[in-house]
C-alpha cells in the first residue's frame, strides 16, 4: 500500500485526462432559410448601396459536444473582401462598398470551428441594384449638319445614352430644353431628333443651332430615398446652305461716264453682283443684255465695263445699259440671274470735285446706328450715300477711301467714274465692340485719279453702335477659398464672390446663385454675391469640417459662368474630455498598472488632445499617473501589501482617487471622476490545477462536480484494489506476519509541497482568496456563444524590501472632490447586472475544496496495520 499510495498523484492526472478526452464531433451551421438574418449565409442578397460599417448577417452555429465556437471568412484568392466577421460574435460586417455594376455575386467561404473540427461552406451573396447610376451619352460631342430644304418634320439626329443600372433605373426617356424656343423636337423614347411640324430652316436667317437634349432615368431606390438622375448635352445643329437665294448687285444704282479725252477700251465702272447663297456661293457670270449700241463690253468675270470705242464717236450722251448676272453652278450650268441698270455719261471737262450726296442733296456727314457685332460681308444699309463728278471722261475718275481704324470696314467701290452709290461693308465683326468703342468715326475721301487739279472731298460717317448680349459672367477667380469657425451663428458671412459682365443695361445685370451637394447649409444673395450660412445651420466640424460647391453666375439672358468654392469649418474647443468605460472600480495588482482613457471629440488638434491628472488621492503621495496614456501605477517604493499595510489602516486596500481629463484646447476643458482602485497580490501560482481552477471560477459548481467525480473514481479503484488483496490473502495458506503499529505521524514536507498549488496567500480581504487578477467582462452574444478563454496572469516578480515609510496622520482632514469642468457624460454601455454573493461564493467553493483535499490526503497518509 505504500508502493500505491506514492504513485496516487500521476494516477490521478492519468485519470482526470482519460475522463476530459472524448470524441469530437464537428460543428455545424444553422440553415435558418433564405429570409434570416442569422444562419450559414446562404441566399444572402444586399443592396448594393449599403453603406459601409452595416452589420448585414450573424453566422449562427453550434456544437454537439457544446464546445465554444468560432467564425471565420475566407475568400478565393485575387477576390476583394468586401465582408468581415467577429470571430467569437459571428457577426457579419460589410467593410468594402458593392457595386453590382462591376460585380454582381460575391463568393465566400464561411467556416465554423471548434477548436478541432473546422466546417467550410461556399456560399454566394447575390448584389442587387440600386438607381446610383447617371444616363451617360455616348458617341458625343453631336454636331449634326442639315441641309436648310430639309423638310419640315423630318428626322435628321438620333441621340443615345446609356444607364447601367437595371429596372426603372435603367429606362431613360428624352426630352429639350427650351422646347418652345426651338425648331425641333424630339422623341422621348427613341432619341431621334426631329424639325418640328411647319418649321422650315433657312441658312440666310441662323446658320447654327444649339439644341440642349436631357436624358432622364425611370427612378428607383438609393440608399432607402427614390432617386432620379438626368444628364444633359449640347447638340450643334449647322444648317447647310442650298441654292435657293438669286444672286444680288451691290452698290446700284451704277453710274459711270465716259470722257472727251478717254481711250477707247478704258474701263468705266464695275458692277459687282454676289451669289445670295453665302454658304456655298457660285460664281457669276456677267452680261450686258442691250443698251450699249456696240459701244461698251462688259468682263464675263470681273463685271468691268469699258468703251471700246473713241468718245467722238459715240453718238449719244447717256447711255443706259442693261446688265445681266447669273450664277453658275460647278458643273457649269446657269441657274439663278438678276438684271441692273448702269447709266453711262459723256462728259469732257474738269471742272467739278467729287461731290457727297445723301437722300436730300450734297451731305458732309453721314450718321448710322447700329447693332455690334454685325454678320461679316453685311453691308451698311442705313447708310444713303451718293458720290458723284459732273466732269467727263478721266476728269470725273477718282477713287474712294475710308480714314480710320484700320480693318473694320472697307468701301465698294473703290474707283468711281462720274456717279457711284458708296457702300460700306463689314469686313472685321469682332471689332465692332460696344464695350471698345461706343461710337466709330470715319473720314470718307473722294479723290480724283487722273487730273493735275487732284480735285477731292471728304464726308463723315459716324456709326453709333448699340449693345448686344455679347459677353459672358467672368468671375474674378475660377474657385474660392473661406475658413469659418464651427460656432459661427446662423447667416453669418463666409466669403464674397464677384463677377463681372461688361454688356450694359439688363444684360449686364448679373444674378447670383449656388447649387452642388455641399451647398445645403449655405446661401448666396442674389446681387451682391455674399455666401452666408442657413439661418437654421448650425456648424459642427467633428461631423463635416470641409462643403464645396459651385457658384454661377448668370446674366438676364442665361448666359453664365461657374466657379468652385471651398469651404473648411474651423474647429473649436466645444467638446470636454468623456472618459469612455465606466471607471469606478479597477483592480490593480502590485506590479502592474491600470489604465484609464478619455475621448475629446473635437477634431484637431490640440482640442482633442487629452492630459491626465490625479486631483486629490488619500493617502497621498501612493500613485503615479502617465499624463499622456492615463496610466495609474503604485509609486516605485511600493512593491507588496505589507508596505501598503503601513501606510494605510485601510486593510481592504481599496482606495479613491479623482482623476482628471484636460484637454489642451483654448479655452481649456476638463472632466473629473472618482476612481477606485482595488490592490491587490498575485495570488495563484502556475500549474494544471490553477489553470483549471481559473477557467471555472465563474462557474464553481463544475469545478466542485470534476473534483467530486475523479475523488469517487479514486474511492472505487481503492475498493477495488483492497478487494483484489482480500481474496488473494484468503487464498493464500500463508500466514502473514504481523504488522507493526505504526503511530500517525504528521505530514511530511514533501506532501507539503505536493499540495501547496492549492494554497493561497491570504489577502487583506477574506472575498478576495480566489480573485483572479484580469477581469473578464462578459459579451453579449447573438449566438450565446461565449468563447472567451481566461488565461492567469503569472505572479510578479520578488523586489528589494521598500523604504520605510510613515504611517498616514488618522487625523488627516478630509477632502472633497473639485468642482468639474466641462460635462462627464457617461457613454450609455449596457452591461450584464453584477451577481451579489459572488466572492462569497468563490470563498465558500475555496473553503470546501481545501477541506476536502486535506481529508483525502489525511486517508492516503493513515498506516495500515
Amino acid at each position: 500500500m505504500k508502493h500505491v499510495r506514492h504513485f496516487t498523484p500521476s494516477l490521478f492526472l492519468s485519470l482526470v485526462h482519460v475522463c476530459l478526452v472524448q470524441a469530437n464531433y464537428a460543428p455545424y451551421f444553422f440553415d435558418n432559410g433564405a429570409r434570416s438574418t442569422n444562419g450559414n449565409m446562404a441566399l444572402l442578397s444586399l443592396s448594393e448601396d449599403t453603406p459601409v460599417g452595416t452589420h448585414v448577417y450573424t453566422l449562427n452555429g453550434t456544437d454537439p459536444e457544446g464546445d465554444p465556437v468560432t467564425y471565420d471568412l475566407t475568400y478565393e484568392a485575387g477576390s476583394r473582401r468586401y465582408f468581415s466577421v467577429d470571430k467569437n460574435l459571428g457577426n457579419v460586417t460589410l467593410i468594402e462598398e458593392l457595386d453590382r455594376e462591376k460585380e454582381d455575386e460575391v463568393e465566400v467561404i464561411v467556416s465554423i470551428s471548434d477548436g478541432l473540427s473546422t466546417v467550410s461552406e461556399k456560399v454566394r451573396i447575390l448584389v442587387m441594384d440600386a438607381n446610383d447610376e447617371s444616363p451617360e451619352f455616348i458617341n458625343t460631342p453631336y454636331i449634326v449638319e442639315v441641309p436648310e430644304n430639309t423638310p419640315s418634320g423630318s428626322s435628321i439626329f438620333k441621340i443615345e445614352a446609356i444607364d447601367k443600372d437595371t429596372g426603372s433605373g435603367g429606362s431613360i426617356t428624352y426630352f429639350l430644353q427650351n422646347i418652345h424656343a426651338n425648331k425641333f423636337t424630339i422623341d422621348r423614347h427613341s432619341g431621334v431628333l426631329r424639325i418640328k411640324t411647319g418649321v422650315t430652316l433657312d441658312y440666310e436667317k441662323s446658320r447654327t443651332h444649339f439644341v440642349v437634349v436631357v436624358a432622364k432615368d425611370g427612378g428607383g431606390k438609393l440608399r432607402g430615398d427614390n432617386k432620379v438622375f438626368s444628364a444633359t448635352t449640347t447638340v450643334t445643329i449647322n444648317v447647310e446652305d442650298v441654292q435657293d437665294t438669286p444672286p444680288m448687285f451691290i452698290g446700284t444704282p451704277y453710274y459711270g461716264y465716259v470722257y472727251e479725252d478717254t481711250l477707247a477700251g478704258s474701263e468705266v465702272l464695275t458692277v459687282v453682283a454676289l451669289d445670295g447663297d453665302r454658304g456655298k456661293p457660285n460664281s457669276i457670270h456677267y452680261c450686258i443684255v442691250n443698251g450699249d449700241e456696240g459701244s461698251f463690253e462688259i468682263g464675263n468675270t470681273t463685271g468691268a465695263i469699258s468703251v471700246i470705242k473713241s468718245p467722238n464717236q459715240l453718238k449719244k450722251e447717256v447711255y443706259e445699259l442693261k446688265v445681266k448676272a447669273s450664277e453658275i453652278s460647278p458643273e457649269g450650268d446657269t441657274s439663278e440671274h438678276i438684271f441692273a441698270m448702269v447709266t453711262i455719261r459723256v462728259v469732257d471737262l474738269n471742272n467739278h470735285p467729287p461731290t457727297f450726296y445723301g437722300e436730300n442733296g450734297p451731305q458732309n456727314k453721314f450718321e448710322l446706328t447700329m447693332y455690334e457685332h454685325p454678320p461679316e460681308g453685311e453691308i451698311l444699309r442705313g447708310l444713303k450715300i451718293t458720290v458723284n463728278d459732273s466732269d467727263q471722261g478721266a476728269n470725273a475718275k477718282f477713287n474712294l477711301r475710308l480714314v480710320g481704324p484700320g480693318g473694320i470696314f472697307r468701301v465698294v467701290p473703290q474707283t468711281v467714274l462720274n456717279e457711284a452709290q458708296v457702300t460700306i461693308i463689314v469686313e472685321n465683326s469682332a471689332a465692332i465692340d460696344y464695350e471698345s468703342f461706343k461710337v466709330l468715326t470715319f473720314k470718307l475721301l473722294a479723290i480724283e485719279v487722273n487730273t493735275p487739279e487732284k480735285f477731292s472731298s471728304t464726308a463723315d460717317v459716324v456709326i453709333r453702335l448699340l449693345d448686344t448680349n455679347d459677353n459672358v459672367p467672368k468671375f474674378s477667380s475660377d474657385y474660392y477659398i473661406a475658413r469659418i469657425p464651427e460656432n459661427s451663428p446662423g447667416g453669418s458671412n463666409v466669403v464674397a464672390v464677384t463677377a463681372t459682365d461688361p454688356d450694359s443695361g439688363l444684360w449686364g445685370e448679373i444674378k447670383y446663385s449656388i447649387y452642388g451637394t455641399g451647398a445645403d447649409l449655405f446661401l448666396i444673395h442674389p446681387s451682391t454675391g455674399i455666401i452666408y450660412t442657413q439661418p437654421w445651420a448650425v456648424l459642427d466640424a467633428e461631423v463635416n469640417s470641409k462643403y464645396n460647391f459651385y457658384v454661377k453666375a448668370e446674366d438676364t439672358d442665361g448666359k453664365y459662368s461657374l466657379a468652385e468654392v471651398f469651404i473648411t469649418v474651423l474647429d473649436v474647443n466645444d467638446h470636454s474630455p468623456e472618459f469612455n468605460e465606466n471607471i469606478q472600480e479597477k483592480t490593480m495588482i502590485i506590479g502592474s498598472p491600470v489604465k484609464i482613457e478619455a475621448i475629446d471629440q473635437d477634431a484637431e488638434e490640440p482640442n482633442n488632445i487629452v492630459d491626465y491628472s490625479i486631483m486629490q488621492a488619500d493617502p497621498a503621495n501612493v500613485f503615479d499617473i502617465d499624463q499622456s496614456t492615463g496610466e495609474i501605477k503604485l509609486k516605485s517604493y511600493i512593491r507588496s501589501l505589507d508596505i501598503i499595510h503601513n501606510i494605510t489602516k485601510n486593510k481592504d486596500c481599496i482606495w479613491s482617487l479623482v482623476v482628471q481629463a484636460k484637454d489642451r484646447g483654448s479655452p481649456s476643458f476638463s472632466t473629473t471622476a472618482v476612481l477606485k482602485i482595488d490592490i491587490t497580490e498575485e495570488t495563484l501560482h502556475k500549474g494544471p490545477m490553477a489553470a483549471f481552477l481559473m477557467q471555472t471560477k465563474d462557474n464553481p459548481m463544475k469545478a466542485l462536480g470534476v473534483l467530486a467525480g475523479v475523488m469517487g473514481i479514486m474511492v472505487l479503484i481503492t475498493i477495488m484494489i483492497s478487494t483484489a488483496m482480500f481474496w488473494r490473502n484468503k487464498r493464500s495458506n500463508k500466514v502473514m506476519p504481523v504488522r507493526r503499529i505504526i503511530k500517525k505521524r504528521q505530514m511530511p514536507p514533501s506532501r507539503t509541497v505536493r499540495m501547496e498549488w492549492l494554497k493561497f496567500k491570504r489577502p487583506s480581504n477574506a472575498a478576495e482568496k480566489f480573485v483572479v487578477e484580469e477581469e473578464v467582462k462578459s459579451l453579449h452574444n447573438e449566438n450565446s456563444n461565449n468563447n472567451i478563454q481566461v488565461v492567469p496572469v503569472p505572479p510578479a516578480s520578488p523586489l528589494p524590501p521598500p523604504p520605510p515609510v510613515l504611517a498616514p496622520r488618522s487625523d488627516a482632514p478630509g477632502w472633497r472632490v473639485p468642482t468639474v469642468s466641462g460635462s462627464l457624460t457617461p457613454k450609455h454601455v449596457i452591461k450584464p447586472p453584477k451577481k451579489k454573493g459572488h466572492g462569497s461564493t468563490h470563498n465558500a467553493l475555496v473553503s470546501e475544496l481545501k477541506m476536502r483535499f486535506e481529508k483525502r490526503n489525511a486517508a492516503f497518509g493513515e498506516p495500515h496495520i
